[in-house]
């Protein structure tokens, strides 16, 4: 038997593992992970009878054998969900799939709504032109922003940074609104510091030309710019990954939790052993390797002084989510969606208001009502904040941060004054963000030395500094399997999420 290591129990390394165990019997597979759960940042949390989903993960994607996969460890729901049948919704089901309200094992299918809050307004997200687009604005605004855009499509600025990216597209007035202070908010950076690549990937397709197109296209030909539906597990993101997980398992692939990979020996440009921090040593044949490339290269042998200081200083962004359970929240549903208890139908909000650290509000009642211990009773959000780890908001404790977190809340009126939180709780996530800036100019480099190796495969995220969705981290491993079998070329793993369309069009 060959030896194939996996470091890291994501979407990638899962799926790796997943793959190489379907396609040969010849590799005994063990994966290790270095924390408690499977997962990584799409790991679900668990607070009492309420779950949070790390950052949001909509289960779709324009990859048949992803949508394969998932459906072959989750089938679809053929019952309506608990909210469908309190409302008396509509829903598609699927004939032979299993009853949410009977079965844990199934996926759900979800709408998606996701909107901008700006000085107290709903706007769609992206951006289109609706009247309370407008009203949003006000009329200086909007005309400002209209010849802004017009002079954005004869003058295009050479895109060497995400500044010059997103004011191509949309013109500088609409980007200092809408796109610099949030762009800076996520990074710690301002956009004009960050590589344009970072647009190519995350905001694929997405213009206001789009956007003007669609005013005089008739409304049956109409193409969307982002998808309106997408499956989601049960209980959140997780409970696939650890039903993938405990499938493996039943199969004889070893998963050690808890443990790293604190030392990676190579010779002659082969990977031949990992080394666990209690000195144990995993000869290998294969490395399908999710860490962080700055952990990677630092844990590795002989590595060039250039290649090294490079991978050390490679940028990350870190996360935190407060969980807040409440009765109720301020903000009105004025939408043509129906929801339990009226509440506004939002899975994501992007927060667009200056005087506030908040980046992002998940509503999990609309992911799944399954992810509340009472939707009729209770709404259950997760306020997204965008650090550095050692930063002062990571450094602050976590009733001070979420104090300072339900203000925030209150203060841009999304929360009572006086609405009462049942539960609170604080998660933080390092390098749940690689970073396009700083010593990423060089990355190049470090790329070429890690293909070098030709055993080792780099996947996912972190893996390769890329900010990969899941069903992106997935194929990564799909096709870091291939190659090692042969089936393709090496090239292809590094060559997933590259393509110049949005990940979410249709």
């Amino acid at each position: 038997m060959k030896n194939a290591v996996i470091i890291g129990a994501g979407p990638a390394g899962l799926t790796a593992a997943y793959e190489l165990h379907k396609k040969s019997k010849e590799w005994a597979i063990i994966i290790l992970e270095e924390s408690s759960v499977v997962g990584g940042i799409s790991q679900t949390a668990v607070h009492g009878d309420c779950r949070i989903d790390i950052g949001g993960h909509r289960f779709f994607s324009k990859s048949s054998i992803v949508n394969q996969l998932w459906q072959e460890l989750m089938p679809i729901q053929g019952a309506p969900a608990k909210d469908d049948l309190i409302l008396d919704r509509e829903c598609h089901v699927e004939s032979q799939g299993p009853d949410p309200e009977k079965e844990e094992c199934v996926m759900l299918r979800r709408h998606r709504v996701s909107r901008i809050y700006f000085r107290r307004h709903f706007l769609d997200y992206p951006l289109s032109l609706k009247p309370q687009t407008f009203a949003a604005m006000g009329l200086w605004l909007t005309w400002k922003a209209g010849w802004s855009y017009v002079y954005s499509l004869f003058a295009k600025r050479p895109e060497k940074s995400l500044e010059d990216f997103y004011i191509n597209r949309f013109g500088k007035v609409l980007y200092s609104m809408f796109f610099e202070d949030y762009t800076e908010k996520l990074w710690g950076v301002h956009p004009s510091k960050i590589s344009p690549e970072w647009g190519a990937q995350r905001v694929k397709g997405l213009s206001l030309l789009k956007a003007l197109v669609n005013i005089f296209v008739k409304s049956g030909n109409k193409e969307t710019s982002l998808i309106d539906e997408f499956l989601y597990p049960k209980r959140g993101p997780g409970q696939l990954w650890e039903t993938l997980a405990n499938k493996l398992r039943d199969d004889g692939v070893k998963i050690i939790m808890n443990t790293k990979a604190a030392g990676i020996s190579t010779h002659d440009g082969h990977v031949e052993s990992i080394m666990l921090a209690d000195g144990t040593r995993l000869p290998c044949d294969a490395v399908f390797s999710t860490m962080p490339i700055k952990d990677l290269v630092a844990a590795s042998d002989n590595v060039p002084e250039d290649v090294a200081h490079i991978a050390a200083e490679l940028p990350y962004r870190d996360f935190m989510t407060v969980g807040l359970l409440v009765d109720k929240l301020a903000i009105v549903n004025k939408t043509k969606f129906k929801t339990v208890n009226n509440i506004v139908p939002d899975t994501w909000i992007y927060i667009q208001e200056r005087n506030v650290k908040l980046g992002r509000i998940q509503i999990f009642n609309n992911w799944s009502p399954y992810m509340v211990d009472d939707v009729t009773k209770h709404v259950w959000i997760g306020l997204e904040y965008f650090c550095s780890e050692g930063d002062r908001l990571w450094s602050m404790d976590d009733a001070e941060f979420i104090d300072m977190a339900t203000k925030e809340l209150r203060q841009i009126g999304i929360l009572g004054e006086n609405e009462p939180i049942h539960k609170s709780i604080r998660i933080k996530i390092k390098k749940a963000y690689p970073a396009y800036f700083g010593s990423y100019a060089h990355f190049g480099k470090v790329r070429e030395w890690l293909d070098r190796f030709d055993n080792l495969y780099c996947i996912g995220r972190n893996g390769q500094h890329r900010y990969n969705n899941m069903d992106h981290s997935m194929l990564c491993g799909i096709e870091a399997v291939q190659a090692l079998l042969g089936e393709t070329d090496k090239a292809t793993v590094w060559n997933v999420n590259t393509e110049m369309e949005y990940h979410e069009g249709k």
